[in-house]
């Protein structure tokens, strides 16, 4: 199975860095090769525009730049479609619940 590349976004990074190490317990756990790495929102571009990302996920802190993202995403996912993009539900961004925000990005990237 191919890597999945997974950016989750917040304001400076921080928060979601946490969040980033138990989606990745819960990919070693599921058996889901993914690499999953958080970056603040004002260096989002660089990433959607050098890397092959599969999903981007915002925090809910960043949710207001949702249709902002929309834009950055369009075209630049793999054969030239969009980038999947969600908000981390506020529930399971505030539990830090890994798993939970996993499936988000598995179901966005499998339709």
């Amino acid at each position: 199975m191919a890597e999945q590349t997974i950016m989750l976004n917040c304001s400076a990074g921080m928060s979601t860095s946490l969040l980033v190490t138990k989606m990745q317990k819960a990919a070693e756990e599921e058996g889901i090769n993914a690499k999953i790495f958080a970056c603040p929102a004002a260096e989002a571009d660089q990433h959607i525009e050098q890397d092959e990302l599969d999903c981007v996920l915002l925090g809910p802190q960043v949710r207001y730049m949702e249709d902002d993202f929309k834009n950055k995403v369009k075209g630049k996912g793999k054969d030239g479609k969009d980038i999947p993009l969600g908000v981390i539900e506020m529930r399971a961004y505030g539990m830090m619940d890994g798993k939970t925000v996993l499936q988000q990005a598995e179901d966005l990237i499998n339709g």
